[in-house]
């Protein structure tokens, strides 16, 4: 029997490496194709995340100016401004009433007897309105396209109903 070169073990293993360098193009596209399905279920999720974490800023700073107009109520019997002594919502510092990507604000001029509460955001935020009351009644107001409104709880998660 002659030998031939290309019958050697080591020729078949080296003719084999030359002909699978690198990867086909076929096996690049559903590479990339798995990319962005992951992608695409990734990111919607991601900023729901993200908005959820900005809500919640909202609800702490309505409950800390809440939490001030019944300071001042307790001092002054009162939620308006009385003499020397300036409702929270009439406060010239208007960086205590921003938190984030929401300010808070009243909505009117506080009464002897109620007040209303209005966070509204800006940015990532944009078209949310939260809202709360003397009496402790919170409210989502607007939502941006896809969230629900609510007239008696903040709703602070897509989906969420009252």
């Amino acid at each position: 029997m002659p030998f031939t070169p290309a019958a050697t073990p080591l020729r078949r293993c080296l003719a084999g490496a030359a002909r699978s360098r690198g990867f086909t193009l076929i096996e690049l596209m559903i590479a990339v194709a798995i990319v962005a399905i992951l992608v695409g279920v990734a990111l919607p999720s991601y900023r729901e995340y993200v908005i959820r974490g900005h809500l919640a800023d909202a609800s702490n700073g309505l409950a800390l100016m809440r939490a001030q107009m019944e300071r001042h109520y307790q001092d002054n019997r009162t939620y308006a401004t009385v003499g020397t002594f300036t409702t929270p919502c009439a406060s010239a510092d208007a960086s205590t009433r921003t938190f984030n990507n929401f300010v808070v604000t009243c909505s009117g001029t506080p009464t002897a007897t109620a007040f209303t509460l209005v966070a509204t955001g800006s940015g990532p935020v944009a078209g949310f309105s939260l809202t709360i009351n003397q009496a402790d009644v919170r409210a989502t107001t607007a939502a941006p396209t896809g969230w629900n409104t609510c007239a008696t709880k903040w709703l602070l998660k897509k989906g969420a109903t009252c």
